[in-house]
């Protein structure tokens, strides 16, 4: 995307800013635990859905009656996210689905009854003077990602669709702002990202995408912890009907939500317009076919990695994490608004 395209777009009318209350969700019947204190759930760049969320302060009006405080954490990757969620730092927590699906595996206690949206992050990039040209090219080169993530992941499939494995290639573990860092300053030759770094690093320093397959994409995950969802049932659907009224504001106007990116992430425009308008995807709120396709198909990278212990059934612990039936009610014509 050139930058005086995306210049335009920044300067285009913004479309009006509307606030709308958040509904109460219909009682569920399911056992309730004590009245809810604190409300813990993150927030993450990866995840404008929960940007907006966080800014407009909807949770807070909603939770307000019953006196229950809303604590936000900032997740800088999937990785911290699904730690937050196996510590029980947070309730519910931001990943992408095949680290969710990693972590699950691995003995996570949590359920994703929510896909907040498709972010971007699946390509590899070099800096704009590199001579890598393919994959191939990879073999022996220094490759920054960030470990537990779907760059990560995204990586070893990448390198398995050339014949390569991890050990083909010296892995380098950043997070990930610091595995733009690296790229840039020359440390690495190639670098797994996600958006806004990876725009960023396009815009601003000139970086190519050596290589991009969104087919391999397996989706935001809105994860909850098991023993949080079945105690907290009421609670988890309005988190949901917020997550909603969000997703429907971002599509409404995404000019305003690239804003409300800018200035967290402290990324320009320009940036926060790529990655909003044109590289993310709310149009899928519901966990189905398509995203239990898209962890089916990308599993056996877990096993071929043995970063999963032998022996773990991954088709059982697809069906165990994402729950296809929960959100249902609170989105709006399947595909919501």
């Amino acid at each position: 995307m050139k930058r005086r395209t995306l210049l335009q777009l920044a300067a285009g009318s913004a479309a009006a800013v509307s606030l709308p209350r958040l509904a109460v969700a219909a009682p569920l019947a399911a056992p309730l635990a004590a009245p809810l204190q604190e409300l813990r759930l993150d927030y993450a760049y990866y995840s404008p859905t929960s940007l907006v969320l966080r800014r407009f302060g909807w949770l807070e009006q909603a939770f307000k009656p019953d006196g229950t405080n809303i604590k936000w954490v900032f997740s800088a990757g999937s990785n911290r996210a699904l730690e937050y969620l196996n510590g029980n730092s947070i309730d519910i927590g931001s990943s992408a689905g095949l680290a969710a699906l990693l972590a699950r595996a691995n003995g996570a206690p949590i359920r994703t009854p929510y896909i907040y949206s498709r972010p971007e992050w699946t390509a590899l990039v070099v800096p704009k003077t590199s001579t890598i040209r393919s994959l191939a090219d990879l073999k022996g080169k220094k490759i920054a990602a960030t470990k537990g993530t779907d760059p990560y992941l995204f990586l070893l499939r990448a390198l398995q669709t050339a014949g390569l494995r991890r050990s083909d290639i010296e892995h380098v573990s950043l997070q990930h702002a610091d595995g733009r860092t690296a790229l840039e300053q020359g440390k690495v030759d190639a670098w797994a990202g996600l958006d806004p770094h990876m725009a960023a690093s396009e815009l601003e320093s000139g970086s190519r995408l050596l290589y991009r397959n969104v087919a391999f994409n397996t989706y935001g995950f809105l994860n909850v912890r098991e023993q949080f969802l079945a105690s907290h049932p009421n609670e988890t659907a309005r988190v949901i009907q917020a997550y909603e009224q969000a997703r429907a504001w971002i599509r409404a106007n995404p000019t305003e939500a690239a804003k409300i990116l800018s200035e967290e992430a402290k990324v320009s425009l320009p940036v926060a317009l790529l990655q909003i308008k044109l590289r993310s995807d709310f149009s899928q709120p519901l966990p189905g076919k398509e995203h239990l396709a898209a962890l089916r198909q990308a599993a056996p990278i877990l096993r071929d990695e043995a970063l999963v212990k032998p022996g773990v059934d991954l088709a059982r612990t697809i069906t165990d994490l994402v729950d296809t039936r929960f959100a249902q009610p609170y989105v709006k014509s399947g595909a919501g608004v």
